[in-house]
């Protein structure tokens, strides 16, 4: 997809307009970051040991085959062992994990020590308490700009909803409220 910004024409009509070369980073993890993601840590075993990263792209894709997809930077040291395993977890975590996104987003040091995770017996890595767990196996992998974007097919799953999801937002943590009243959507009409 191509970056866009609206301008007006002579006559004052707005469109949109492929984006100009030369947009900083900081203005693109500005606009970017208006968006909120949950969080996720993708972790295998590696010779015995969980190695993991965190990642804030993750999405649904496909119910039919069941497909997820995360972009994995290119600078990334922790991919490369990762991306050969037979299996990768995917856990969503949760809004209490912050410190355990923090010690995987870490360039060194145990990222698991105080981390309570198990393994799958295919070698994904899952992280206990999250919001949401994948057993996953990489699909495809699609370069793109200075990301790859990793397709992962879903092999197992599972939620629990009574774990709030840890929400990434304006380059900061966030928790979702918890609305006392359920909030009614607008109903369609024929």
């Amino acid at each position: 997809m191509t970056a866009t910004h609206v301008e007006r024409t002579e006559c004052g009509e707005r469109r949109a307009a492929s984006a100009r070369p030369g947009l900083r980073p900081d203005q693109l993890r500005h606009a970017f970051g208006a968006f909120p993601t949950g969080v996720t840590a993708l972790a295998a075993l590696v010779d015995g040991t969980p190695v993991g990263l965190a990642a804030s792209s993750f999405t649904s894709v496909s119910l039919d085959p069941p497909l997820v997809s995360v972009c994995v930077a290119h600078t990334s040291t922790t991919w490369p062992l990762l991306r050969d395993r037979a299996r990768i977890g995917v856990s969503v975590l949760g809004a209490h994990q912050e410190s355990a996104c923090r010690r995987l987003a870490a360039r060194d040091g145990d990222r698991f020590a105080g981390l309570a995770w198990h393994a799958t017996t295919d070698g994904a890595v899952l992280i206990e308490e999250a919001s949401a767990w994948f057993d996953c196996s990489v699909e495809r992998l699609v370069a793109a700009g200075d990301h790859d974007i990793v397709l992962l097919r879903v092999h197992e799953l599972d939620a629990d909803h009574a774990v709030a999801p840890l929400v990434f937002h304006a380059s900061r943590f966030h928790r979702l409220a918890s609305p006392e009243l359920p909030i009614p959507l607008p109903q369609e009409t024929p």
